[in-house]
Parts: C-alpha cells; sequence; structure tokens
C-alpha cells in the first residue's frame, strides 16, 4: 500500500499554475520541490487541503480564485512613467522591484509594460483578479526524517542549516 500525504509525511511534486479564462501556464515549477507537510505550508491552503490523502503518482487539479488569495486588483498600484527616468537596470519585462513607501513600508512590484517612451510596473500580485488552475504531480510520499522535519524541507546530506531558520516543532 502506498503512502499517503498528511502531516508529517516529506512530500516531492511538481506543479503549473494554468489561467483558467486564457488556458496560459502563468508559471511552472519543474524540478521537485519538496517539503515536510503540516509544518511547511508553501502553497495555498486550499492547494494543501487538496494534497491530503493523496499518494506517489496522483496528478490533481485545485482551481484557485486568486481574488480570495490575494484581494481584488488595486490599480492605484500600477504606475508608468517616461522610460528615461528608469535605471537602465529596471528596463526589462518581467524584472522585480522592491519600492519603499514615505512609512518605511517595501512591496514588489513587477515590470509588466515597455515601449519606446514609457515603462510600467504592477505591485498586485501577478494571480490578483485572476481564476487559475494548480495542476500537480506528486513524485513522493515518505515519513519525513527528524532533521526534514526540523528544517521543514529536504535537507542535503552534509548541509549546513542556519538555526535561525527553524521552528519549533
Amino acid at each position: 500500500m502506498s503512502e499517503t500525504i498528511r502531516d508529517g509525511k516529506f512530500v516531492e511534486l511538481t506543479y503549473k499554475v494554468i489561467d483558467r479564462k486564457t488556458g496560459h501556464v502563468l508559471t511552472r515549477v519543474e524540478f521537485p520541490l519538496g517539503y515536510v507537510h503540516g509544518h511547511n505550508e508553501i502553497l495555498a491552503p486550499s492547494v494543501h487541503r487538496a494534497l491530503e490523502g493523496r499518494s506517489a503518482g496522483d496528478v490533481i487539479e485545485v482551481p484557485i480564485d486568486g481574488n480570495q488569495i490575494f484581494g481584488p486588483r488595486d490599480d492605484s498600484l500600477v504606475f508608468t512613467d517616461r522610460i528615461e527616468n528608469v535605471p537602465e537596470t529596471y528596463r526589462q519585462l518581467g524584472t522585480s522591484i522592491l519600492m519603499e513607501n514615505d512609512r518605511g513600508q517595501t512591496r514588489s512590484f513587477l515590470v509588466t509594460r515597455i515601449d519606446d517612451e514609457t515603462l510600467t510596473v504592477d505591485g498586485n500580485n501577478p494571480l490578483c483578479g485572476r481564476e487559475v488552475v494548480f495542476m500537480l504531480e506528486i513524485l513522493t510520499v515518505r515519513d519525513a526524517t527528524d532533521e526534514e522535519t526540523r528544517a521543514g524541507q529536504t535537507v542535503m546530506a552534509g548541509a549546513d542549516i542556519d538555526p535561525s531558520l527553524m521552528r519549533p516543532v
């Protein structure tokens, strides 16, 4: 009998996120992503719930409403400026820029549009306002080692773990 995903199990999977409206793949994780279920929530809570009870070899689809996770799209977080006002290192589509407001709060903005005269950045999460499907392929389900449980993820033999990154179990 194969092992099923539940708290304390080490899980390795790959996934892709597909826009339900267009069918386009928005992001893809091709290299196995490993975590300890119930100790290191790396995906949306609804995705973790859908993984419960599944086994290696299963492929599942989990619909997600981006508005529920990230809130509605906020157009006040979209800025366009003349390209000459933007440092050259940021003049590439998809570049992430960390900005700080007057109160010292930071937010990541993504370069979403560039033309000959202007550059646009967007501080909304790319999944805001979208309905997406997480398609996950479960590769491994097994008991987590004590070291993996403490770290919350895969631990390579001989790897140094920064104790400040560990959480009590």
